[in-house]
């Protein structure tokens, strides 16, 4: 932001993010943005509508365009010698290296990744003493070896002549010759002191003070080459010291010295850093991948990559790739150049391990609606993609990521998090999945034991067909029966919601595409269409219908040109739509967490929203093409799954009481008349309007809610770039 700043082009942006009606300043952007500019990996959770795409969307331009124009040039033409490091270029090319060069990371539990100091010790015999040492400290627990190897030694420490490594199961090794040596180590706090004695040429470590005893004697033909301090580690991140710290017990052995006071005449550089892989290998590829789990959410970041790019000098290439696009298009605009990619996975996967597309510049991996991509079973995909990326680049910054969406907190997103991001920060506004304030969410539930109007409708609603082989008697009625009337039902009440609340504008949610299908035709019959202004004039959206039938039905929505969208989850999650004042569920979703984005989609902008959903009070026969060959196309066999067959019983009332425990509230119920009880809520309320009364925040434009993070940017900036010009002064 500060850098948006200099340029001049801050209220521009502030106007950009005004007509996208983002209700800026949300905690998610204070606190969101100055991480992701540090170059931190970032875990974001808020509520829907709270401006996570802006979070991300706007320092990704800031950082590419830098990246682009050589802002950063001083500080990424190499790292600095001045002092002992770990070395951002000689090291294992899934190893992280931390960004002061005193820490590392592996996140592969399969094999040992290793890095190499950026100085190493040399014996100089009209030094009085040549005995040196550095630690290895645990903050975490964790599995390394560590010790000393040559300028040509392998990372994988300890398997080769010239590399001496002590590992956390108690064993030193040379020539991946493994021999008990000390004990095990890697307990959180251990610190591990590795001695080098090139007086009497040995090689013996310590742990946690103690000396283990003499582990090495070095060949004769190697004691005058150089030992460079190498450490690797499999899954874990330990720290090093090259210096006296005060932080642990442990110290140099008595006449021995740190590395750092090694003479210019006992060290030499590391010469495996010196030559940039970007210059040699001059790969291209875009520096930022942002996923998404669909391609209308797709659309819609790029569309506010797009809004807001266009106030920078100069030309940031974006690229769409998506599942039904045009791929000469796509394939064109690679061979000419593209600077960040939105995509949604398959596609994208398609075109990288085809050698269309090179990651190896990506130094933004995005993740939005993480938890979706994973519930569509994106796992192995975003593993596989991931693997194309190159942990850290040789300037010495990490690949950075950022993983975001309303609904974080599962197991499936923590275990991603844990193995693939870098000790990510998190931006946590709700806790647990929350609605917000601004929507009103109520059910109404559904009893054909009570209300037999089902009986009268059987003639004039299309249901889904699962019956079509069952014995339906509305005199004596089964679960089937019952079932079959539940499906009559809700497209009735659907309609009876629409009359009774005046509902002009409306995301309606089916579960499968065929009742979303089944629910256009009806409200076609019984007076709509798509033709403007017409009672109940509605489209589709769902995975079935053309790519370009899908974005038009929904641009014809957002344009007001139809009433209502009929769709399935496919538009559950991140779908912005202006002022919607309604959403009504005909179904509850299958995923619990599918509740909050759904109804996310109304209550947006600080406008109020209601959200209706139709609960069965008896179980329902559905769809469930899990294990189907063809995915439910043409598919029917209404037998249940355990018998071979494509069809569940959904009990609607199990997962209410679900959704309602996961939320930690009681949803309230409302009758045939879809009266609203005003005192539950707070005063008047007109739904997609703006909200009166409630937090009583008076909002500023959002210009000047950014201005406070701006400043506050500004000044770390400028800080920062003070203290740096007084050391190399002082250096001078």
């Amino acid at each position: 932001m500060a850098a948006f700043e200099e340029m001049g082009i801050l209220p521009e942006i502030g106007k950009a993010v005004e007509e996208m009606e983002w209700s800026l300043p949300t905690d998610i952007q204070a606190e969101a943005i100055p991480l992701i500019l540090g170059g931190g990996d970032v875990l974001m959770a808020a509520e829907t509508g709270s401006g996570k795409t802006g979070a991300f969307c706007l320092p990704v331009l800031q950082i590419v365009w830098e990246t682009l124009n050589d802002k950063n040039k001083a500080r990424s033409s190499g790292q600095s010698m001045d002092k002992w490091l770990l070395a951002f270029k000689d090291r294992s090319e899934n190893l992280v290296v931390s960004n002061d060069g005193l820490s590392c990371q592996s996140k592969d539990a399969k094999q040992w990744q290793g890095v190499r100091a950026n100085r190493g010790i040399v014996r100089d015999p009209k030094v009085r003493t040549n005995k040196f040492y550095y630690e290895v400290y645990f903050k975490e627990a964790g599995l390394a070896r560590v010790g000393w190897a040559l300028s040509n030694g392998s990372l994988d420490l300890g398997t080769d002549k010239i590399g001496w490594g002590f590992g956390g199961t108690g064993k030193k090794s040379n020539s991946r010759n493994f021999e008990n040596y000390g004990t095990t180590f890697g307990d959180r706090g251990d610190i591990i002191g590795n001695v080098l004695d090139l007086d009497s040429e040995t090689i013996s470590w310590t742990k946690n003070g103690e000396y283990l005893g003499e582990a090495f004697r070095i060949p004769k033909n190697l004691v005058n080459q150089a030992f460079y301090p190498c450490v690797c580690t499999k899954n874990a991140m330990v720290t090093v010291r090259f210096e006296k710290s005060t932080e642990g017990k442990s110290d140099a052995p008595p006449n021995f010295n740190w590395v750092s006071k090694a003479s210019s005449s006992q060290y030499i550089n590391n010469t495996n850093i010196g030559t940039s892989t970007d210059e040699k290998t001059k790969v291209s590829g875009p520096r930022a991948v942002i996923i998404e789990p669909s391609r209308e959410l797709a659309e819609q970041t790029l569309k506010c990559l797009d809004s807001f790019k266009k106030y920078l000098p100069g030309d940031i290439r974006l690229l769409l790739i998506i599942g039904g696009g045009n791929a000469k298009e796509q394939m064109d605009q690679i061979r000419q150049g593209v600077d960040i990619v939105v995509a949604t996975p398959g596609r994208l996967e398609d075109l990288v391990f085809n050698n269309a597309l090179s990651l190896k510049q990506c130094r933004f991996f995005i993740l939005d609606e993480v938890d979706g991509l994973l519930q569509q079973g994106h796992t192995d995909i975003i593993n596989r993609l991931h693997a194309q990326i190159p942990r850290m680049f040789d300037d010495g910054r990490r690949l950075q990521m950022v993983v975001c969406s309303a609904t974080l907190h599962n197991f499936d997103v923590k275990k991603l998090a844990e193995r693939v991001m870098f000790f990510p920060a998190w931006v946590d506004l709700k806790g647990e999945d929350s609605v917000p304030e601004t929507v009103h969410h109520v059910i109404f539930r559904i009893d054909p034991r009570e209300d037999d109007l089902w009986k009268k409708l059987k003639k004039t609603i299309k249901t889904d067909g699962v019956h079509s082989k069952d014995r339906i008697s509305p005199n004596q009625p089964n679960a089937e029966t019952l079932s079959e009337a539940i499906k009559l039902l809700k497209g009735e009440y659907t309609v009876k919601a629409i009359d009774k609340l005046k509902v002009d504008q409306a995301i309606i949610f089916c579960r499968t595409k065929l009742d979303c299908d089944n629910l256009e035709s009806y409200l076609n019959d019984i007076g709509g269409g798509q033709r403007q202004n017409l009672k109940y004039s509605c489209v589709c959206l769902h995975g079935d219908r053309r790519p370009q039938e899908r974005k038009t039905n929904l641009e014809k929505f957002k344009a007001g040109e139809v009433k209502f969208l009929i769709c399935t989850d496919v538009a559950a999650r991140g779908i912005d739509i202006k002022g919607i004042p309604f959403v009504i569920q005909v179904t509850l979703p299958d995923e619990k967490a599918n509740y909050v984005h759904r109804i996310g989609r109304v209550g947006r902008a600080e406008r109020m929203g209601l959200a209706i959903s139709l609960v069965a009070c008896v179980p329902e026969k559905v769809w469930f093409h899990s294990n189907c060959a063809n995915r439910g196309k043409n598919c029917f066999n209404t037998n249940l799954t355990q018998d071979g067959g494509c069809c569940i019983w959904y009990n609607e009332l199990q997962l209410l009481a679900d959704i309602e425990e996961h939320l930690g509230c009681t949803i309230s119920t409302i009758g045939s008349d879809f009266k609203l009880e005003v005192n539950e809520f707070d005063g008047k309320v007109v739904y997609g309007e703006k909200r009166s009364g409630g937090s009583g925040i008076n909002y500023k434009t959002h210009v000047d809610q950014l201005a406070s993070v701006v400043k506050e940017l500004s000044n770390l900036e400028g800080l920062a770039q003070s203290k740096f010009l007084k050391i190399s002064m002082m250096k001078i």
